[in-house]
């Protein structure tokens, strides 16, 4: 038995193909711990079936129709479509349900840890962290900035910090700083604060 053979791989590319893109998709969207690539061929095979389910009227009509024969190149672009573009279709329509708040009544949010569901939105913050030890950093959370997402550790870089005034507020920008990176190792908690 040759694997290599024409309508074996076929049916790789048929069943497998397209729930690995589903995969690889949602895991760039949605921040998730890494699954080995050899331990996910049961759940890429599981969503290129729902691939099929949820295209099967199309499917059987292109089929049933002379597409094939009168246009090839059509009949083509349309299995690229179900192949490649309507398993990204599919991951983009679950995380625009998924975040709504009439389904999360029915299921969690998407986004795992509060530190992933912040930084992703890359608002502009005032933030104090205070440290383990009790002391605070002050700083600005802006676009030059960054945070680390799972399934990294936390970390935090801060383009600017702040020396903050015996009342907790913001005084002024640190002289010759060119900003603070932030292990949570470190981190007690963090404070955000609107950016005027």
């Amino acid at each position: 038995m040759d694997i290599w053979e024409l309508d074996k791989l076929i049916l790789f590319i048929a069943f497998v193909i397209p729930g690995f893109i589903s995969i690889k998709i949602y895991d760039l969207l949605i921040p998730t711990n890494k699954v080995d690539s050899s331990k996910i061929l049961i759940d890429a095979i599981a969503y290129s079936s729902i691939n099929y389910a949820l295209l099967s009227i199309p499917i059987l009509t292109v089929e049933t129709s002379e597409l094939k024969q009168v246009h090839p190149n059509c009949y083509a672009f349309f299995y690229f479509i179900v192949l490649f573009l309507a398993p990204i279709i599919w991951v983009l329509v679950w995380k625009w349900l998924r975040t709504r708040q009439f389904f999360q009544k029915n299921a969690p949010h998407p986004t795992s840890k509060p530190w992933d569901y912040v930084f992703s939105q890359r608002k502009t913050y005032w933030m104090k962290i205070t440290l383990k030890n009790g002391s605070k950093i002050g700083g600005k959370f802006a676009e030059k900035s960054f945070a680390s997402s799972t399934p990294a550790e936390e970390q935090i870089y801060l383009e600017e910090v702040w020396l903050l005034n015996d009342k907790g507020g913001f005084d002024r920008p640190k002289n010759e700083t060119e900003g603070i990176i932030i292990m949570s190792s470190e981190i007690s908690y963090v404070e955000f604060f609107k950016y005027n």
